[in-house]
């Protein structure tokens, strides 16, 4: 069935309405950045712009730490996620038993349970161990924290796979390692990418963890924007040029990135 000209337009209109509408909050807070703290309290298009928000950001925080920290915790949770991922994945749809699907409804079941139900043992655990204010710390949270979406994604593209390739390859002689690496990867290269990008923005977004677990040794820039809130209210202007610098560094990699991100995320829906 052909699509009619009217319907096309329709679905442009519709199409750039809901990206303007999902791009309003960014442009908002870009806008607001630029403002002073009297002229951030009213919501107005139209005021003067102005950098001082931004210096005195700079002023009060030492921005390059926490991106530091920000940019060490999320590569190294998301690398550590696709590690202990890849082989889980590769056993359940490969080698499946009766269990796998149970054991998948309960892994995806976790992302249910509040992180704040979690909070207080994870803490005295994390004290114990003297793990709070750590990069490391944060690293294990954040992989326990996406490691059951990641083990979803890499299943359904390894699902996408025909056994009979891997068999192949079992038949010239080719290990469990050797398969996963030199034919399983480079065939779902295009979902595994799609899922480290995803783990990555999901670890640089965080901020429950980050706020409850580090201080300042190894605070990510999610603390860095909550540390301009105050009792005594909230600065906009101040707050909105720190969240900009912040999601700055993510913003520009998701937009490069984004056709690989598209790519994976529909691997194999069309045969």
């Amino acid at each position: 069935m052909k699509t009619s000209l009217g319907q096309k337009i329709l679905i442009t209109v519709l199409g750039w309405g809901a990206a303007l509408l999902m791009f309003f909050p960014i442009l908002w807070m870009l806008l607001t950045s630029f403002k002073t703290e009297t002229a951030a309290v009213t919501p107005s298009l139209s005021f003067t712009p102005t950098i001082e928000g931004y210096q005195e950001v700079q002023a009060r925080a030492d921005y390059l730490s926490f991106a530091v920290n920000s940019v060490v915790i999320s590569v190294g949770a998301t690398l550590l996620a696709l590690a202990l991922a890849i082989p889980a994945a590769y056993a359940m749809a490969f080698h499946p038993t009766e269990r796998t699907r149970g054991t998948l409804l309960w892994m995806l079941s976790t992302k249910m349970l509040p992180s704040v139900g979690v909070l207080v043992p994870i803490y005295l655990l994390f004290r114990t161990l003297g793990l709070l204010d750590t990069r490391t710390g944060l690293v294990i949270v954040y992989t326990l924290m996406n490691l059951p979406i990641v083990v979803w994604m890499l299943f359904t593209f390894f699902k996408e796979v025909p056994n009979e390739i891997l068999e192949a390859g079992r038949m010239d002689g080719a290990r469990t390692g050797s398969e996963v690496w030199f034919l399983l990867l480079p065939l779902t290269l295009p979902g595994v990418a799609s899922t480290g990008l995803l783990s990555l923005i999901l670890c640089w977004n965080e901020a429950f963890w980050s706020l409850n677990l580090t201080a300042s040794q190894a605070a990510p820039l999610t603390t860095f924007i909550a540390s301009f809130s105050a009792p005594e209210g909230l600065f906009w202007a101040k707050l909105s040029a720190a969240s900009t610098i912040a999601i700055a560094p993510i913003l520009v990699f998701g937009w490069l990135s984004q056709r690989q991100l598209v790519r994976g995320l529909t691997f194999g829906a069309v045969k």
